[in-house]
């Protein structure tokens, strides 16, 4: 459950730049790759935006709250790949962010194991809402997009997940409302938990 705390360093970083509300900036880039943050920051936020020292103050920023209070789990996820792994389900994360970053986390979080694959956003030359991550992650497990379920907790992957061609539920984070998805996705789910005893029915 990294992104509250990602939101956090943004903020944090973008005081220290002297650049105010970084922090609710998150809700606009949400599933976008490096590039297309940089890109969205030069033109909604200034041409000069300051990229690779908002970058480097945002990891340090992260690593230290991480560091002090940990890095939580969401809800019900011990509980999901746990049911996947039973029931022999082929499991992979297909995220927009870097594999560093993403593995850091998985290994920190004791549930990289649970995964046959891990496609990131720097193994993809197109982001969310393109589904070639999504295809990329399906061939790497070797299952047709058509027989995969995607759980994504943002429009641009519900997107990316619904053009690959997979069934897509929408795990809420800290966007929750789904009015304004310009597309809108199979099923909704509260938590994990709760996906996780949809599954098992």
């Amino acid at each position: 459950d990294s992104e509250r705390i990602v939101q956090r360093s943004w903020k944090m970083a973008g005081d220290e730049l002297g650049i105010p509300h970084m922090g609710e900036v998150i809700y606009h880039t949400l599933g976008m790759n490096r590039t297309g943050r940089n890109e969205y920051f030069r033109k909604y936020i200034r041409e000069d935006f300051p990229f690779e020292e908002f970058g480097r103050l945002t990891r340090d920023n992260f690593w230290k709250i991480v560091d002090k209070e940990g890095l939580p789990l969401k809800k019900g996820v011990k509980e999901l790949l746990a049911y996947g792994k039973a029931q022999g389900y082929k499991m992979a994360v297909a995220t927009s962010s870097s594999r560093e970053y993403a593995m850091g986390n998985l290994i920190r979080a004791g549930i990289d194991s649970h995964f046959d694959s891990v496609v990131c956003g720097d193994m993809v030359k197109k982001a969310k809402p393109d589904p070639e991550i999504y295809q990329k992650a399906c061939e790497s497990l070797n299952i047709e997009p058509e027989k995969a379920m995607a759980l994504e907790d943002a429009p641009k992957g519900i997107i990316a997940a619904k053009r690959a061609g997979m069934y897509a539920v929408f795990v809420p984070d800290i966007l929750e409302d789904m009015e304004k998805f310009p597309v809108l996705p199979d099923r909704k789910e509260e938590s994990l938990l709760t996906a996780a005893v949809w599954l098992s029915r």
